[in-house]
């Protein structure tokens, strides 16, 4: 086994910068807190008077205690998400609180490893700046390159400066809404004014639990041995993080790749058999079916008839939000499918709406799970009918 550096070196090495108020005033008295500190400036006292109180509420609202004493923020990449996780003790299990959208991200899956590349970091990071005076409305920066980052990336110009921040726009950032880092400044503020000044911010390339996202990363990955490796050592932290809520120990080692301790047994391989495949065949419920009437005496009747029918579509378009193709907020995916003489549902297929083969495998997937109909009576006796319907899909 490698030496290994220790995970504080990961987490914890470096120097909390810009704005951190001193902690004494001439004659030796206590300065002010540090959220009174951070209120004398315009954009955070406005931030406060806009937020605090729409923040306790939310709190209330999810049985949490105001305000959080430890927070957890890790990114997802290519799903374009950012979550605060919160809890009030240490030995507590952190509990998610908001989920937020990233307004954009620069460059491609893949840790940065050099200035001027527009990548965003991926990795184990800490919040190390508080900038309420920044270009972007208000920042909190991260501590790249981190111990890993140093041995890995380009020795002479590794790159810095990289923020999560508002304004909405990126060359290597996590970018939000104005509105957005409004919230987790003041939470990040509370936080750090009750002790906790390393509060850690990990990126992952994807969501690992989300089918498409993983397509993603295994066709981009799979003639780059070392990017699999890289984004496999990620998914140990994601995966202990899933179980147990707390995070993991990670450590790096002399190679600077990340070690994540006690990592939990994956419930499938991290690379899939058929990876070097652009796709896996899926078997479909497929029937030859002739002799399509156009008019029936009576339709096909889903169980519980025809408003069990759309809520069941409401439900499906919920679930399938995961898997909208990056950058698409909404879908109406019209879907055509034959109701057989035996109520059976089969033989879907996308119309249009849309080009995403990923997503439309998974909305045909979960159709395909439906009940059985009443199939469509004609002289008496059962048909095969055509049936076309529009799926919604709109993100929250």
């Amino acid at each position: 086994m490698k030496n290994l550096i220790c995970a504080l070196s990961v987490c914890f090495g470096g120097i909390v910068s810009a704005f951190a108020q001193p902690s004494l005033q001439k004659g030796g008295t206590t300065s002010a807190s540090f959220i009174d500190y951070q209120k004398s400036f315009p954009n955070v006292s406005i931030a406060w008077n806009k937020k605090e109180d729409t923040l306790q509420k939310q709190f209330v609202a999810k049985n949490l205690k105001w305000p959080a004493k430890y927070i957890y923020i890790r990114a997802f990449k290519y799903d374009s998400q950012l979550e605060v996780w919160v809890k009030d003790k240490i030995s507590d299990p952190f509990r998610l609180f908001k989920t937020y959208k990233i307004c954009a991200l620069a460059g491609t899956l893949g840790p940065k490893r050099m200035e001027g590349d527009y990548q965003v970091p991926e990795g184990f990071y800490y919040i190390n700046e508080f900038n309420p005076r920044s270009t972007y409305y208000l920042s909190l920066g991260i501590n790249y390159p981190n111990a890993s980052d140093q041995i890995l990336s380009d020795s002479l110009q590794p790159g810095s400066d990289i923020y999560i921040h508002g304004s909405c726009v990126t060359v290597g950032c996590i970018p939000m809404t104005d509105q957005q880092i409004d919230e987790i400044y003041i939470l990040a503020a509370h936080a750090k004014d009750q002790g906790q000044d390393f509060i850690p911010v990990h990126i992952f390339p994807v969501r690992y639990n989300v089918s498409r996202s993983m397509n993603y990363l295994d066709n981009l990955s799979k003639d780059n041995p070392s990017l699999k490796k890289f984004a496999a050592r990620l998914e140990d932290a994601y995966d202990y993080f899933e179980k147990y809520k707390q995070l993991p120990v990670v450590m790096i080692d002399d190679d600077g790749q990340y070690v994540v301790d006690n990592v939990p047994e994956k419930k499938s391989p991290v690379i899939k058999e058929n990876s070097d495949k652009k796709r896996i065949p899926v078997q479909r419920r497929t029937r030859k079916i002739t002799n399509l009437p156009d008019a029936v005496l009576q339709w096909p009747q889903y169980p519980g008839g025809g408003e069990a029918f759309m809520t069941y579509l409401d439900k499906l378009g919920k679930e399938m939000t995961p898997y909208l193709p990056d950058g698409v907020n909404k879908a109406y995916v019209q879907v055509e499918f034959i109701i057989d003489t035996d109520g059976m549902p089969v033989n879907f297929k996308v119309l249009r709406g849309m080009n995403d083969e990923d997503f439309n495998d998974e909305l045909i997937s979960r159709m395909e799970k439906m009940p059985n109909w009443e199939p469509a009576i004609l002289n008496g006796r059962p048909v095969p009918k055509k049936m076309i319907q529009t799926v919604t899909v709109e993100a929250p």
